[in-house]
């Protein structure tokens, strides 16, 4: 019988995470080099994979170019187990510094329930009033947690 040393089971836990990494690092390469709204469903593991297992919360956006390519994807805010601040300026500055002419809005539940919020419904809205100003569209919001993903746009509530 075999018995795991702390230090080989942290080591085991690094190599994962090294892999997992790696792994997005794949599909982000992916993305980029096609349409990302082929498949929608597509777009919604993508970003399920991006927040899988975090027992926090975390605010991301999906920038994309004119013809709907994946220019970056990047985590900008963390929140609490069932909350995270969003700075509506911040989403703007870092959209107008990506070039992009469209975002998709993720965040993630925890609880693992999937349905919007009125909270999480107003800030996207206010999202989609700031985001326009500087004329880059909000396409989607997607919600997703370990068990699946809403997308607002297919729920009629963007």
């Amino acid at each position: 019988m075999h018995i795991a040393t702390p230090a080989l089971q942290v080591s085991r836990l690094i190599d994962e995470d090294l892999t997992i990494l790696h792994a997005l690092s794949i599909l982000r390469s992916r993305f980029k080099r096609r349409d990302v709204f082929d498949s929608p469903s597509s777009v919604m593991h993508f970003l399920r994979l991006q927040a899988q297992g975090l027992t926090h919360e975390i605010f991301a956006v999906m920038y994309l170019d004119t013809h709907n390519r994946l220019i970056d994807y990047e985590r900008l805010f963390r929140g609490t187990l069932a909350q995270t601040a969003v700075y509506p300026r911040e989403v703007t500055r870092q959209a107008l510094a990506k070039n992009a002419a469209s975002v998709v809005l993720h965040h993630n539940h925890p609880s693992g329930m999937c349905l919007p919020s009125k909270a999480d419904e107003s800030l996207t809205q206010t999202l989609k009033v700031a985001l326009g100003l500087v004329e880059v569209r909000v396409l989607d919001h997607i919600i997703t947690s370990d068990c699946g993903a809403v997308s607002m746009a297919e729920a009629g509530l963007l």
